[in-house]
């Protein structure tokens, strides 16, 4: 059995996610969970990753985590890959794959029958440079002539699936909206559960949420990882980006906080609205004391 935890930052998909695992145990069936927050799978980005301690992780397995160095590019096309022979291997030992993670590509892509276009090193290399000097605005605007849905759908900030909106229309000939998962036909047959919680109390969660990474030491932990080097996914992710422009002067702690809240409440929309379209979704309160009970019964155990 596969199932998907999904929903916007700060909904408690991990939490429910070894909660089931545990429940499933309880009742005989091994279960593991399979990363599926794009964030989550560097090395050494913890604390604003939100990512469970291996102490905290109940003895359940868990799979890509820590996988990438931070200098390293993601990539949702090698994930697919790698995501799925992770779920199929477990699969094939009878146990229970939970897939949980807010990013909503990252999920798309194993859930559902998709395969992403190719790549193109020079183009990507061209539109890269494009996009540092020029800034996400230029792109967007260049989006915008070739395919308005894609530049609607991705908003003129996000430069880097911006970047990748362009290649793909540019070796493909096609929207790219075309390229995007079609999210009807089922990779394997899987159960979604999704979670949700009223916009004003997410609001106030998010904003605790960035306050107190700050307080866990967001910023030490960004200031171990930059010798080595902060790829263009990793340092551009929120709260980290934030902490690089605080230890560098460029902003003050208070600034850096406003701005890492203000951009996870809009990732948190984002969310919301990616997941709103998977059709199959079952919907729990977050915040619901039985919510647990709910998910067993939706996936039938």
């Amino acid at each position: 059995m596969l199932i998907a935890v999904v929903g916007a930052t700060g909904t408690g998909k991990s939490s429910l996610s070894l909660d089931l695992a545990s429940r499933l145990r309880d009742a005989g069936r091994d279960a593991e969970i399979v990363n599926a927050d794009a964030m989550q799978l560097y090395r050494g980005m913890d604390i604003g990753t939100a990512k469970v301690p291996l102490a905290e992780r109940r003895g359940i397995p868990h799979h890509l985590l820590d996988v990438l160095e931070p200098r390293e590019e993601a990539s949702v096309a090698r994930y697919q890959v790698e995501a799925r022979e992770v779920v199929d291997g477990i699969l094939a030992r009878d146990a229970v794959a939970i897939l949980v993670g807010g990013s909503g590509l990252y999920v798309s892509s194993v859930l559902y029958d998709f395969q992403f276009p190719g790549t193109d090193p020079h183009v990507r290399a061209r539109l890269e440079a494009d996009l540092e000097s020029g800034g996400p605005g230029l792109l967007h605007r260049r989006l915008q002539n070739v395919d308005p849905a894609a530049a609607a759908a991705i908003g003129p900030a996000n430069g880097r699936r911006l970047v990748r909106a362009l290649e793909v229309i540019e070796i493909t000939g096609a929207p790219f909206g075309a390229g995007l998962p079609d999210e009807t036909a089922l990779w394997r047959p899987s159960v979604t559960i999704g979670l949700r919680i009223p916009r004003e109390r997410l609001v106030e969660r998010l904003d605790e949420r960035v306050h107190g990474m700050w307080r866990e030491g967001l910023v030490a932990e960004v200031e171990r990882l930059m010798p080595a080097g902060l790829g263009v996914t990793a340092s551009r992710a929120i709260g980290y980006a934030q902490a690089v422009a605080q230890l560098r002067g460029e902003s003050t702690e208070q600034q850096a906080i406003e701005q890492a809240a203000a951009l996870t409440r809009r990732y948190a929309r984002r969310q919301v609205s990616w997941f709103g379209r998977y059709r199959q979704t079952r919907w729990l309160d977050a915040d619901d004391p039985a919510r647990v009970d709910a998910a067993m019964a939706v996936v039938g155990a």
